[in-house]
């Protein structure tokens, strides 16, 4: 019986961290576009091993995913950018990254709170 309750504060341990990095997340995409978010990023990876079996291991996978598909759909829209004639794809590409972006840190703090795990 003891074992299970430490079990539980573990993973509500895990969960708090989790939702703290969406926070992080959350702040360096609304206050500089996700450029500092490799510091929750590192977190993510650091402590993900330590939440296997649970439902919060899900939710460093989804936001880990979330950040590098971010880089990448920022990359592209930069590139298009310097091309002159495409800066109007890459203020496209630029604002459905934004909002794929926000959707996957909302629905991730959502279901974090309803304590489901994140589709893979």
């Amino acid at each position: 019986m003891s074992q299970e309750i430490v079990f539980d504060s573990q993973v509500e341990s895990a969960k708090n961290l989790a939702w703290w990095l969406y926070l992080f997340h959350a702040a360096s995409f609304l206050l500089s576009l996700g450029m500092f978010s490799f510091v929750p990023l590192i977190i993510n990876y650091i402590k993900r091993p330590d939440t296997a079996g649970t439902f919060v291991y899900s939710h460093h996978s989804w936001q880990i995913r979330s950040f590098w598909w971010y880089a990448f759909w920022m990359a592209v829209a930069g590139v298009l950018f310097l091309t002159i004639i495409l800066i109007p794809v890459a203020w496209l590409v630029f604002a459905g990254a934004w909002v794929w972006k926000a959707y996957r840190l909302l629905k991730g703090i959502l279901d974090l709170n309803d304590n489901k795990p994140m589709p893979i």
